[in-house]
Parts: C-alpha cells; structure tokens; sequence
C-alpha cells in the first residue's frame, strides 16, 4: 500500500494544485457565488464517500420541526436521467438515484428534487414549491451556491487532516476547506468514545473559535425488514446469513451482525452498485440475505428472502442539543 501511495503521489500532488487554483478563484471572488433567499443547509465532506451523508440528511429531516415544508436537493448520483426532477409517487431509485429515493420512499412529505446544476435546482424549488427549508446533500463542493449553513462529515477512522488527495487517499477537496463548516461532525465513532478521546480528535482537527466539534455513533435497528414482513435479529442469533453491500464502508454493519452472534458470508460490491437481472438471479439462490437500505432500493427488494437494516446518526455526549441550538439561529 505504502508503494502504491508513493507511485501515485504525483498525481496526488496535480490534483491537489487542480483543487486549490479552483477554490482559490471563489475565494478571491473571480468566480461567482449565489445566495438564496430560502435557508440552506448543507451536508457533505471532504473526501470520497463513506461518512454517512444520508443519515445526517435524515436526522436533520427528524430534528427541524420547526420547519413546515422541508425540500432535499440532490444531484442523483448515477441515476438514469438528467436535468431538474421532483420525486413523485412512480419515481425510481434509477430515475433519480438510490440515496433521494430512499429519502424519497422514508419521508413522503418531504418534497425531494434532484438536479446536477444546484443553482438551477434551488431557483425551481422556490419557484415551484417555496419550501421553508432547503437540505442540500453532498453539495460541499458546490461553490457556485453559497449555503447558510454548512455540516461537514469526517468518519473516525480516517478523519480528514490525516488523508491525502485522490488517487493516493480519499480527498477530493482542500482540508483548510473545513473553513466554511458550521458544525464539524465526526461520525462513526464508537458508541463509548470517552471525553479524553473526544479532545485528542479536536485537537487533529483544529477547529476555528467559530465552529463546534460533534461526535455521533451509527446507530442500526434490531429490526429487519422485507417488502411484507419484519423480523429480529434476536431470532437469528447463531445462525448464518448472507450479507450483500454496495456502499463505501460496510465494516460497520458488519460489526453490527456479529454483536448478535451471526455468522456472515459476504457479498460486496462498488458503492452505489446498480444491481443487474444476472445478480439478481444468483442471489436469488441465498436462503436469506441482510442488506442496507441504500441497497434495499436500489433493485435488492425485489428478491423475497432480502432484508435491511435502518441505520441512524446517535450524537454523543451533548452533541444532539448543540447541533439544534446551532440550527436555531437560522430560520429567517
């Protein structure tokens, strides 16, 4: 690994020029930024994947109740389409990419849209459905949109000062970019991080007198679901299950599973895999199959003896109070 990263440190280094000169141009103002006149709250990260965007974006969904109509706009991430799409009752997670239809399927009061241009996407919300609050996932290198807040997500363990720029790490986007962060979220910890640890994490990231430092755990239900019944995990202590994934850090749930004393064969595939009529078909032959919901959607449900897991953000300590008094200074 250590071999690879050095073989890779130039292109490392090109694509870390790339990313300065482009932030660089919004931070001196020769590119232009837009505000909104609806409140916008942004959730994203720094590097590739795996920090658990969607289950911040589904916590806030929880959490805003002081908000009447809440709007989530995402670009889609390999769906099938283009342009600007509102999710409506024959939308798909092809149509409009696994994690909205998730959202999508969850919370059906939530007006979801989907749409590459952010700009565009948040002028057709306004227009088309004034919403009170707009949720934009994963848009932290979005520079042409200025959000009113933003929350930035780094996993436990790989947090973002100790990464290195695509293709030798994971970053695709400058550290002193954790800059514009409201809220620094530091997120799949261990549910029994202690506060010494906590502090030794803080000082790693150096936050600004301005921004807060968050700890949050990944919390799973003990309950599975299908497409026409549910069951417990306590019914399947000790016994062995097929586990199929296609998301960008799996260990977690993992982990889950064998807390309950499960045997797991897995099965993984890229993140944000699109399942295909062949796979199908061989999963078909498993006699029960524990999937994540992101998963669920994107084609898994269709076979009978497939199950998933809900998963939530769990703040620590006094994380949860913080992050509401921060957000309250924000409806305008």
């Amino acid at each position: 690994m250590h071999l690879l990263r050095k073989i890779l440190w130039p292109f490392s280094l090109l694509y870390g020029l790339v990313v300065f000169l482009r932030n660089l141009s919004y931070d001196l103002g020769w590119r232009s930024v837009k505000s909104f006149q609806t409140p916008t709250i942004c959730v994203g990260n720094l590097s590739l994947g795996g920090t658990g965007k969607t289950p911040m974006i589904e916590w806030l969904i929880r959490n805003l109740s002081a908000y009447d109509q809440i709007a989530v706009l995402s670009r889609g991430y390999k769906r099938k389409s283009s342009g600007f799409i509102v999710a409506g009752s024959n939308s798909s997670a092809l149509e409009i990419g696994d994690e909205p239809f998730q959202i999508h399927r969850k919370f059906p009061e939530v007006k979801v849209a989907v749409d590459g241009n952010r700009r565009r996407g948040i002028s057709n919300l306004e227009t088309d459905l004034q919403p009170d609050v707009i949720l934009l996932d994963d848009a932290y290198q979005h520079r042409r949109v200025k959000a009113d807040f933003y929350i930035l997500l780094t996993s436990y363990s790989k947090l973002y000062p100790s990464d290195h720029y695509l293709p030798a790490g994971t970053l695709r986007d400058s550290k002193n970019q954790a800059k514009r962060a409201k809220i620094i979220v530091v997120t799949k910890c261990p549910a029994d991080l202690n506060e010494a640890s906590r502090g030794s994490i803080q000082k790693k990231l150096k936050p600004s007198k301005d921004q807060e430092v968050l700890f949050c755990t990944l919390s799973y239900s003990a309950k599975l679901v299908g497409e026409t019944k549910e069951c417990s995990l306590d019914e399947l202590s000790n016994n062995s299950v097929t586990v199929v994934t296609g998301i960008a850090s799996p260990e977690p749930l993992l982990q889950y599973l064998h807390g309950f004393g499960l045997k797991t064969r897995h099965i993984k595939f890229r993140d944000h895999h699109q399942f295909k009529a062949a796979e199908l078909s061989e999963l078909s032959k498993e006699k029960m199959i524990i999937t994540t919901e992101k998963d669920y959607v994107r084609g898994l449900n269709q076979l009978p003896q497939v199950y998933f897991l809900e998963v939530q953000h769990r703040f620590l300590a006094d994380g949860k109070q913080r992050m509401l008094q921060a957000l309250k200074g924000l409806k305008r």
